[in-house]
């Protein structure tokens, strides 16, 4: 983890969970000073969140992911968030960990959203066996969280001494 990928998810989930959770209650309590100290913690929170998002624990970061979710994006139907959604930091946390929440594929649009790369470089990935191709379509998500976890490849030159 590093300190730029922590203090962006901190700043994304305070502004996340105030404009979902934090303002609507303040709308109908009319009024800041019952809210505030719910701001007030909620600062705290979103830096123990995205400790837990990015930490060791992977068991943490998908209960995590999970409740952070859960709460943001309530709803009668599964979570299926648009696929910019995957390229901001809560999405690319919760693709590491989680992977895309209840399931198992995704198009190939999609993973390559979570990826970070075009949907023609999910296709090579496929190709090559870098990624799994699910039976009923798209990519599983399981390939593209081991993808996005896989230890970073150095790129440094190589020195031959003869």
């Amino acid at each position: 983890m590093s300190t730029s990928e922590h203090v962006a998810l901190v700043r994304e989930l305070v502004e996340l969970v105030e404009r979902r959770i934090v303002d609507p209650l303040e709308i109908l309590f009319a009024s800041d000073e019952q809210v505030r100290p719910v701001r007030d913690r909620l600062r705290i929170e979103a830096e123990v969140w995205a400790a837990q998002l990015l930490g060791p624990d992977d068991g943490l970061a998908v209960r995590t992911a999970a409740r952070l979710v859960a709460a943001a994006f309530p709803g009668d139907g599964p979570f299926d968030p648009p696929d910019e959604w995957w390229r901001t930091a809560f999405g690319r946390a919760v693709a590491r960990r989680a992977g895309h929440p209840g399931r198992e594929a995704v198009p190939f649009a999609t993973a390559g959203a979570m990826l970070g790369i075009t949907r023609q470089g999910v296709h090579d990935l496929v190709k090559r066996a870098k990624l799994d191709r699910h039976p009923d379509g798209g990519v599983t998500t399981r390939s593209i969280r081991r993808r996005l976890n896989r230890p970073q490849e150095r790129h440094a030159a190589r020195c031959d001494h003869h």
